[in-house]
């Protein structure tokens, strides 16, 4: 099943309400991307706005993304509001109790990847997490160009899950477009984080309904 959660990081956030709204019924979920300014070079938002995106949108699917240090002080805040919470490999000490502690507080749990980081190194943790996050750009800002080898990268992260027999959720986040999202989704991967493309398009709901036929004729 191919997922698209579009990135609020690329809304208008003077109206976001509005521009969620545009692509609600077509999403699979928001992405909410939680930086900052010491993990990533960047500061977004943090509990205010994403207890107010859950008061009015009360059934929305709400992917977490924290790239933050010390995510483990706030999990509980965030589970309070959110239906997932990703965690960067390179942020945490103790990954498989910070996993395990997400799954207690109710959220599915996923680990992210940085460019520079290799896959292999999830072998042991990877039984443990609903889901792996790769990222296809260096984290902080929207907009950037997709790095390439994220194809291999996908290719040996599936590999090593189907292996292992496990059905872990691969998703990519960064430079995702009409261009590479059909290799993508043949290299593996599940769900796509997508701001751009999305809301810098005339039409949103109708990019994601374009973006996932595309995928669809990979498989």
């Amino acid at each position: 099943m191919i997922k698209i959660y579009p990135s609020i990081l690329a809304a208008d956030f003077l109206n976001l309400s509005q521009e969620i709204e545009k692509v609600s019924e077509e999403a699979d979920g928001i992405h909410l991307d939680i930086m900052d300014g010491v993990f990533v070079p960047n500061i977004t938002f943090g509990f205010p706005i994403v207890e107010s995106i859950r008061k009015k949108f009360k059934d929305i699917y709400l992917d977490a993304h924290l790239m933050i240090v010390e995510p483990d002080k706030y999990l509980e805040e965030f589970s309070k509001f959110v239906s997932s919470i990703t965690v960067h490999y390179e942020a945490v000490v103790h990954l498989h109790r910070t996993i395990l502690k997400i799954k207690e507080l109710g959220c599915e749990a996923g680990v992210t990847l940085n460019p520079h980081t290799p896959v292999s190194l999830l072998e042991e943790i990877l039984p443990y997490v609903d889901k792996v996050l790769i990222m296809s750009v260096n984290p902080g800002f929207t907009g950037q160009h997709f790095i390439e080898s994220t194809y291999e990268k996908v290719r040996k992260l599936r590999k090593i899950s189907d292996e292992k027999g496990l059905n872990v959720e691969i998703m990519v986040d960064g430079g995702v477009n009409k261009q590479n999202i059909g290799l993508l989704h043949q290299s593996g991967v599940n769900t796509f984080i997508i701001g751009a493309s999305v809301f810098y398009s005339e039409n949103p709901s109708q990019e994601i309904i374009e973006l996932k036929r595309v995928a669809e004729d990979f498989e």
